[in-house]
């Protein structure tokens, strides 16, 4: 499996360009517990370092800032420019995700798995 980038755009036959698009977040459109829209400007959206999506209101009230997929905790998604700033790198060129990835939680699972990580700073898992 390929782990640089270098490595990756030559198994891909990929540009720089096309790379950047491939490496993008994705801008997931829902959360992923509750379904939630979030829309690529949403404020509600926060992702883990994978890019695991949920809505705020999930990750305080349901998961606790701990990430079911990964133990991770959550950060407030960036917001993609609306408009051509500067070199293309805008949502009309790179568009957010349109296929949603929901798969809700199960809370008494999640408990018995965050018991112990959500006691560790999210900087320190």
């Amino acid at each position: 499996m390929p782990t640089s980038k270098e490595e990756i755009r030559r198994k891909y036959d990929l540009t720089d360009e096309e790379f950047d698009v491939v490496e993008a977040l994705a801008l997931r459109p829902t959360c992923e517990h509750c379904n939630k829209a979030l829309p690529p400007d949403s404020l509600e959206a926060r992702i883990c370092s994978f890019e695991c999506t949920f809505c705020a209101t999930c990750v305080d009230m349901v998961i606790g800032n701990v990430c079911p997929n990964c133990g991770g905790g959550f950060v407030p998604r960036p917001i993609r420019p609306a408009r051509n700033w500067k070199n293309g790198n805008y949502l009309s060129v790179i568009p957010a995700r349109k296929v949603p990835k929901h798969k809700p939680v199960d809370p008494s699972v999640h408990v018995l798995f965050s018991a112990e990580i959500r006691k560790i700073a999210p900087q320190n898992r």
